[in-house]
């Protein structure tokens, strides 16, 4: 099957997630990815990674500037999305996890992509905890 590529640029003040979200559920896309990014952000909210499944994930939020360093991810026609990013503040120290939020610095210029022909579904995962796809 063959990827369909869209690019978006997103403004400063922006919601990152809603927006890219937004994006993919307007144009009916059944089988979203992002295929890059380039940007930054003045907020984020992130859920970081915990070993422990029965322990609740740590969310930090950060109010300074960032580049963006990654952005990976599904976002499925539910409106579902599973979203990491990797943020350099203007030391290059690096922070990264599951995007909650994010509020656009000066741009972000986003490639997405979808498969012909695949659906992504998330379904809940009780290994997990989580909604899968």
């Amino acid at each position: 099957a063959a990827a369909r590529m869209y690019a978006l640029r997103l403004r400063p003040g922006e919601e990152l997630l809603s927006t890219l979200k937004a994006f993919c559920f307007d144009r009916g896309l059944a089988s979203a990815y992002v295929a890059t990014c380039v940007g930054s952000l003045q907020k984020a909210t992130l859920r970081l990674a915990n070993a422990d499944r029965h322990s609740p994930n740590e969310i930090r939020s950060y109010e300074q500037r960032f580049e963006i360093t990654s952005l990976v991810g599904t976002i499925s026609r539910d409106g579902g999305a599973h979203v990491h990013i990797g943020l350099a503040d203007a030391a290059g120290a690096c922070v990264g996890g599951h995007l909650i939020s994010g509020e656009i610095f000066t741009t972000a210029e986003i490639v997405v992509g979808t498969v012909a022909g695949a659906t992504f579904v998330r379904e809940h995962d009780d290994a997990t905890g989580f909604p899968e796809l």
